[in-house]
C-alpha cells in the first residue's frame, strides 16, 4: 500500500473514531445525569427493604435533600444515599435558611413527644432541685399529665397590655398569640411555620431558659420584627438605646400566674389554647375552627 492511501484511510478512518468517541461521550454524560438525578424514592425503599428487612418503612423521600435520601420509620428518622448503601443518622443543617431541616421534620413526626419539653425541665428544677430523683420524678409525672390535655384549654387574654408584645406577619391575617422564649428551639421552629401562614403573630416574649436580656434587646430593638428573627436565627443583636420593658414583666407575671413554664404556647383568637410545637397542617386545621 502505498504512502497516498494509507494516508487516505487514515483520514476517512478518524472521523469514524472521532464520531465513537463523542457517541460513548454521550452515553456516560446521560448515564452521569442518571446519576446526579439519583433514584426514585422507590427504588431506594425496595433496596431497603431487602437490606433492613426488619425495619417497617413509613415514607421514603429522595427529593428534599440532594444527595440524599430522608428515611422516617415510625418515629426515627435517618438518611440513606442514593445507592441505600450508607446510612446516616445524624442532623441536616441548611446554612443558606439557617434552619435545622432535621430537628424541623423530627418537630413533625413526633409533635405530641416534644410538647411541654421545657415545662417539664422547669418544673423539675423548680421542684426537685436539692432533693433527688425521687422529688423531681413527681414533678415531671405531674407535668407529663398535663402537657397534652384530652381538649385545648382556654387562656383569656384580658388582663395583658398591648406593651410586651412584638406584632408581625400579616396585619390582616387571623390572629394567634403566642408566649415564646428565644433560646427555645420549638419556638424556633413554630415561628417559621408562622412565618408560612400568613397570619398576624402577637408574640410575647417569657424567660423561661433565661433569655430576658435578648427579649429587652429585641423589644427595644427599632424594628422589632427584623430583630426577633434574627435572634431565632442566632445573630448577633447590636445594642441599642434602652426603652420601658415593663410590658415584658407584664408577660412573666401573666406566665407565672397562669402556670406558663414551658414554651412555645399558641392562643387562638377566641382563647383556645395549645403548649408545645404544631406543624403547619395542624395550626391551619386548628386556627379554622375558632369561635367567632
Amino acid at each position: 500500500m502505498s504512502a497516498i492511501d494509507r494516508l487516505r484511510r487514515s483520514a476517512f478512518a478518524r472521523p469514524w473514531k472521532l464520531l465513537t468517541g463523542v457517541a460513548a461521550l454521550g452515553a456516560a454524560s446521560v448515564a452521569l445525569a442518571a446519576q446526579v438525578a439519583g433514584p426514585s424514592s422507590a427504588e431506594v425503599t425496595n433496596l431497603l427493604k431487602t437490606r433492613l428487612p426488619k425495619t417497617p418503612l413509613t415514607q421514603v423521600n429522595c427529593e428534599k435533600v440532594r444527595g440524599l435520601c430522608e428515611v422516617t420509620a415510625g418515629s426515627n428518622l435517618f438518611y440513606v444515599d442514593a445507592g441505600a448503601r450508607y446510612l446516616i443518622i445524624g442532623r441536616v443543617y441548611d446554612m443558606e435558611t439557617r434552619q435545622d431541616l432535621t430537628a424541623a421534620r423530627l418537630l413533625e413526626i413526633n409533635p405530641d413527644m416534644l410538647v411541654g419539653g421545657a415545662a417539664k425541665a422547669n418544673a423539675a428544677a423548680a421542684e426537685g432541685e436539692g432533693q433527688g430523683k425521687e422529688a423531681a420524678a413527681p414533678a415531671q409525672a405531674r407535668v407529663e399529665k398535663t402537657a397534652l390535655p384530652a381538649r385545648p384549654t382556654r387562656l383569656a387574654l384580658d388582663g395583658l397590655p398591648k406593651d410586651g408584645a412584638i406584632v408581625w406577619g400579616n396585619p390582616a391575617g387571623q390572629t394567634v398569640t403566642v408566649f415564646t422564649d428565644f433560646r427555645c428551639g420549638y419556638c424556633r421552629a413554630l415561628t417559621n411555620v408562622l412565618r408560612s401562614m400568613n397570619v398576624r403573630v402577637v408574640e410575647r416574649p417569657i424567660s423561661v431558659l433565661g433569655s430576658r436580656d435578648i427579649a429587652d434587646r429585641v423589644y427595644c430593638a427599632r424594628n422589632r420584627e427584623e430583630a426577633l428573627h434574627a435572634a431565632y436565627a442566632g445573630e448577633p443583636l447590636k445594642s441599642g438605646p434602652s426603652c420601658d420593658t415593663s410590658g415584658l414583666d407584664a408577660n412573666e407575671a401573666f406566665a407565672h400566674k397562669h402556670g406558663l413554664s414551658g414554651t412555645p404556647v399558641i392562643v387562638r383568637s377566641d382563647g383556645a389554647m395549645l403548649e408545645g410545637y404544631r406543624p403547619k397542617e395542624f395550626l391551619q386545621s386548628w386556627l379554622k375552627d375558632a369561635r367567632s
